[in-house]
């Protein structure tokens, strides 16, 4: 929910800064089906699908990481790539660090009224001895608020790299327009010939 309120963010500043969300469209990413598949375990393994091994769950939920990191170094050219990669790292460490829950700051989960059943897989939780723990939800958005949950560094980081996405892709004045010859250039393609879009 706190990534969703940062994408939300950019497209809604988009126009105000004098860009055009139509240039969306302009932007064409490698390996769209898998990482949606990945999202779609995800989603499973974390709020629909319970039982099963005790491993099953922390190494689905590992893996879809494995899945996400890969997306990003796929579409590296892309504005604000490297800002998601370092933010899905963080958090794919502090994972992978705790036997795949991310570790929460007690005081973090108590302040956005977030305490979960045990019913199905905890992707975030509260650990009692936590290795990189810096690196969990040690933040919240109050309960008081509409929207409340626990956040880490790394969301942050997603966070602002899609805004940086959003806002360069659409020409806002806020960033240099991105465009696929910039894109192009940047990976040493000669001038106005775009890179290889497919995966």
């Amino acid at each position: 929910m706190f990534l969703v309120i940062f994408v939300v963010l950019a497209l809604a500043t988009v126009p105000l800064a004098r860009g055009h969300l139509t240039r969306l469209a302009d932007l064409h990413l490698r390996a769209v089906p898998i990482v949606f598949a990945a999202l779609v375990v995800q989603i499973l393994v974390i709020s629909l699908v319970d039982g099963g091994p005790d491993w099953l769950h922390p190494a689905l939920h590992i893996s879809t990481y494995f899945v996400a990191l890969w997306f990003v170094f796929l579409n590296r050219s892309v504005p604000g790539a490297w800002i998601i990669g370092a933010g899905g790292l963080c958090n794919f460490l502090a994972i992978a660090a705790n036997e795949g829950t991310m570790p929460a700051s007690a005081a973090a989960v108590r302040s956005a009224g977030v305490a979960r059943g045990s019913q199905v897989f905890a992707n975030s939780g509260v650990v009692a001895h936590p290795r990189l723990g810096f690196l969990g939800d040690m933040f919240s958005i109050p309960a008081s608020w509409p929207i409340h949950n626990v956040f880490s560094v790394g969301d942050v980081l997603i966070g602002v790299g899609a805004f940086v996405l959003v806002h360069r892709v659409c020409g806002s004045r806020l960033f240099p327009r991105w465009t696929l010859a910039t894109a192009g250039r940047d990976a040493g393609c000669p001038k106005g010939s775009p890179p290889d879009e497919h995966p």
